[in-house]
């Protein structure tokens, strides 16, 4: 599968100004790294490259853009309430990140997370993946969806436009449910809590969806900016494959993962079963359901196969 940004409509690369990764890195000079060579390997996800140049010359720039953007926001939010003769009632900035499975876009969300807190007009960060709504597996079974986890269909999405509703009308305090990869489930009475702060990052597969009706509201519809983080399927592929034989070794060796009965597979046999969850899932779920979103997107990041950003596109104001 190609990642042209030409597929699908002719009009959508119109929108979006093209910049190649050496014009790109550019843009970072003059600015500190602030990050130290084990904060960025503790950031990584398994499978990631990220080291200090991919931060220095694609993310840091990233993050000031993001922070600018927050900060033009946050004015226009404050001066229009001087207009209107009201009180500030400005709300977080919120950020969404989008992609495939294994993409990168955990890894992306975490760096974005610690690099705009450093930005001055963006100093409290919280960041919520929309794994914490998804429906809990008894839920799924009973709807017959469990193969269907990570489909737009297996979230509450109204659970999800409900919490970002409250983000952005200013509710002091906002609760967000928390999943558990070990358990590959929702962790009952647990939940992750947001306190009206400069940014929120938003990170999940199909937080780019348009609403399944008119009438109703997307949860794009509550997003400031959104970031799709876009490679080639093949590439995709291969690195969802390395992450799960890496994940046989570390997380799934864990006896209370719920992915326990694959840690004993052989080499051969991991790669037929990451193949056939990539083929039978992950793959029609990307060609469904995410990659027709990436269009929508403020921003994209468009990966080589050595999971280095090779160029951004950055939709035109």
């Amino acid at each position: 599968m190609s990642a042209d940004l030409s597929a699908g409509t002719a009009a959508v690369p119109q929108l979006y100004r093209s910049i190649d990764r050496g014009d790109w890195a550019r843009l970072a000079a003059g600015m500190t790294q602030p990050l130290s060579e084990t904060e960025v390997v503790q950031i990584r996800g398994l499978g990631d490259r990220l080291d200090l140049d991919e931060v220095r010359e694609v993310y840091l720039p990233l993050s000031r853009l993001l922070s600018l953007y927050a900060k033009s926001t946050k004015r226009l939010g404050e001066d229009t309430s001087a207009f209107l003769g009201e009180p500030d009632v400005t709300t977080p900035f919120v950020v969404a990140v989008a992609g495939s499975v294994a993409v990168g876009k955990s890894t992306i969300a975490r760096l974005l997370r610690e690099l705009m807190s450093r930005w001055s007009d963006t100093p409290r960060v919280e960041l919520v993946t929309t794994d914490g709504f998804l429906l809990p597996n008894a839920e799924l079974e009973r709807r017959g969806l469990m193969d269907r986890k990570g489909f737009p269909e297996s979230y509450d999405r109204r659970a999800l436009v409900e919490f970002l509703t409250a983000v952005k009308s200013g509710d002091p305090e906002v609760h967000a449910p928390v999943y558990s990869h070990v358990r590959y489930d929702i962790i009952p009475d647990a939940h992750t809590t947001v306190r009206r702060p400069d940014v929120v990052i938003v990170e999940g597969l199909n937080v780019l969806q348009p609403p399944p009706s008119p009438n109703d509201i997307a949860v794009s519809d509550l997003f400031d900016f959104s970031v799709y983080v876009d490679a080639d399927a093949d590439h995709i592929a291969q690195w969802y494959v390395d992450r799960f034989l890496a994940l046989r070794e570390s997380a799934f060796a864990n006896p209370t993962s719920f992915f326990r009965v694959f840690a004993e597979l052989s080499d051969e046999e991991a790669v037929e079963r990451a193949m056939g969850f990539w083929n039978d899932i992950n793959l029609p779920n990307l060609e469904e359901n995410v990659l027709p979103t990436r269009h929508r997107a403020s921003l994209i990041l468009r990966k080589a196969a050595n999971h280095k950003v090779e160029s951004v596109l950055l939709r035109k104001l």
